[in-house]
C-alpha cells in the first residue's frame, strides 16, 4: 500500500515512489496499451508517466488520489506523444495481461477487442477506464476533465455502440461488458 505520510527526505520520497510503481505499474500499462494500441509505445508512456510522477511527487498531497493522478499524467503524456508520433494501424499488437482470463484463440474475445477498437476515442476511453481500470464515473471525470454526467453518457453510448457492433458480427459476448 502507498504510504500515507508525506516527507521531504529523499529516503521517504524514494520509498513512496517505489510503492507507487509497485502498486500501479500494471494498471497503467494496461490503460496505456488500450490508449495507443502499440506495446513499445505503451511501455514508453508508462515510463514517462513515472518519470513525471517522480519529478512532481511533492505535488501529490493525498496518496488516496495517487491512481487518478498517475492515470491523468499518463493520459496527458499520451496526448503529447500523439502530437509528435502517430503509428499506423498495427495488426499484430499484443494484449498480454489486458484480459487475464481471456483466451487469445477465442473468436468472441477477438471480436470484442476489434469492436472496442472501432469505437471513437471519446467513447472508448471512458469505457476502458471503467471496465479495464475499474474507475467510478467520478474518477473518470477527473482523469478526462469531464463532468460525471458526461462520463455516464459516453459510457452508455459506448456500450450501445459496442452492442451494435457485436450484434453485426453475430456475437453476444457484450453481456459481460455491458451488464
Amino acid at each position: 500500500m502507498v504510504q500515507t505520510t508525506v516527507s521531504n527526505s529523499m529516503g521517504n520520497k524514494q520509498e513512496r515512489y517505489d510503492a507507487l510503481v509497485t502498486v500501479y505499474s500494471a494498471d497503467l500499462f494496461r490503460y496505456a496499451l488500450w490508449l495507443c494500441r502499440h506495446r513499445p509505445m505503451a511501455e514508453d508512456l508508462v515510463q514517462e508517466t513515472f518519470l513525471r510522477a517522480w519529478k512532481s511527487l511533492h505535488s501529490l498531497r493525498d496518496d488516496k488520489a495517487a491512481k487518478t493522478w498517475l492515470f491523468t499524467i499518463l493520459r496527458r503524456e499520451n496526448a503529447r506523444q500523439y502530437e509528435r508520433y502517430s503509428p499506423g494501424f498495427v495488426d499484430d499488437y499484443d494484449f498480454d495481461g489486458v484480459a487475464d482470463d481471456a483466451n487469445e484463440d477465442d473468436e468472441q474475445v477477438a471480436q470484442l477487442r476489434e469492436s472496442i477498437n472501432m469505437l471513437a476515442d471519446e467513447y472508448r476511453e471512458p469505457l476502458t477506464l471503467q471496465v479495464i481500470a475499474g474507475y467510478s464515473s467520478k474518477e473518470i471525470a477527473e482523469i478526462l476533465d469531464l463532468t460525471p454526467g458526461t462520463v455516464n453518457t459516453r459510457v452508455f453510448r459506448a456500450r450501445k455502440q459496442l452492442m451494435e457492433l457485436m450484434s453485426a458480427g453475430g456475437q453476444s459476448v457484450v453481456q459481460g461488458v455491458t451488464g
